[in-house]
């Protein structure tokens, strides 16, 4: 009974724990290849356009796409997993042409259809794939006809060492008069994520919610000793040419979708988050793209400077009390 019941208890261990796994799922729109990396650790050695990873926990993740296209630039995106769900996201282009992660659904695992001839199907890996390099040396020497032969192997997986004796005094005289010493070299090391040039490791992973500093890893902002939403702001040119989309739109609406796709897949100083909200006309919007633009601002200190493009007081509160919300 006890062992029964010790089996038992196994097997619902097991289910439960696979139950609290999720599926994720990336591909592109146009078909343009990329590597996808969670929490600095790469996923498919080969570029694809259609990834599907098995076997993740449910928790967040820091997501970097890569494209195989040199000329394209990194995507970047935080996502939440749920127990026992397949989360699909498309790679696509938003209507002014940057590239974005668009969430598209979540479903069962069990309601998901089978996976895809043009997808590339990978189980979770949390660390980097190691490989494995043998090197072999092998010398002839002159011998005695009636000596033996000695080998010497060392296995590669046990690092046991396999010693073999062979008389070769009956194998021939082109055999017997040499003898063969052959040693093994095996190297085991952790392979590097280089991709288009560029090393990515598990320092790219997102910080923690309190988005902890380190100079070392991330652009540093002069003068600035607060602490680090995200790494790199937007390039001076590229951000006037993401205000001149924005305000290109006649609705208020408009304006703000494209300014939440536009940051989405950037990182913004404080003082260019305050610019865009100066883009728009309504109390209301402002302060919805306030909290929206948190996640993606760099110097989170400096986000009280912000206040002075609400005109009610009442805005300046509700944007204090999601900030402290954020951070908890």
């Amino acid at each position: 009974m006890k062992r029964l019941f010790l089996i038992g208890f196994a097997f619902m261990a097991t289910f439960a724990l696979k139950a609290q796994t999720s599926n994720l799922n990336f591909f592109t729109e146009q078909g343009e290849r990329f590597s996808l990396i969670i929490d600095g650790i790469l996923q498919n050695k080969i570029p694809q356009t259609n990834i599907l990873v098995t076997e993740l926990p449910a928790t967040k993740f820091k997501i970097k796409i890569v494209f195989e296209n040199k000329t394209m630039a990194d995507l970047d995106k935080y996502i939440y997993l749920s127990h026992d769900k397949q989360s699909s996201y498309v790679i696509t282009r938003n209507s002014s042409g940057y590239y974005m992660i668009r969430f598209l659904k979540d479903i069962s695992i069990a309601e998901a259809a089978a996976p895809s001839m043009s997808q590339s199907v990978i189980s979770y890996h949390s660390e980097p794939e190691t490989s494995t390099t043998t090197t072999s040396t092998t010398t002839v020497v002159k011998n005695n006809p009636n000596q033996g032969i000695g080998f010497n192997v060392q296995d590669p997986v046990t690092g046991a060492n396999i010693n073999m004796n062979v008389n070769v005094g009956g194998l021939g005289e082109e055999l017997s008069n040499s003898s063969i010493s052959t040693t093994t070299t095996t190297t085991t090391r952790s392979t590097g994520t280089v991709i288009n040039g560029s090393t990515y490791s598990e320092r790219d992973a997102e910080p923690e919610r309190h988005h902890e500093h380190h100079n070392k890893d991330k652009y540093v902002l002069q003068g600035y000793n607060g602490i680090y939403g995200c790494q790199m702001p937007m390039f001076v040119g590229d951000f006037e040419s993401a205000k001149k989309s924005i305000s290109s739109k006649s609705f208020e609406d408009s304006k703000l979708t494209i300014a939440k796709q536009i940051i989405q897949s950037n990182c913004l100083l404080s003082t260019q988050v305050k610019e865009i909200l100066l883009l728009f006309s309504f109390e209301e919007t402002r302060l919805t793209f306030a909290k929206f633009a948190y996640a993606y601002t760099l110097d989170l200190g400096n986000y009280y400077k912000l206040n002075d493009a609400f005109t009610f007081e009442s805005s300046i509160d509700e944007l204090n009390k999601y900030i402290e919300g954020y951070r908890k």
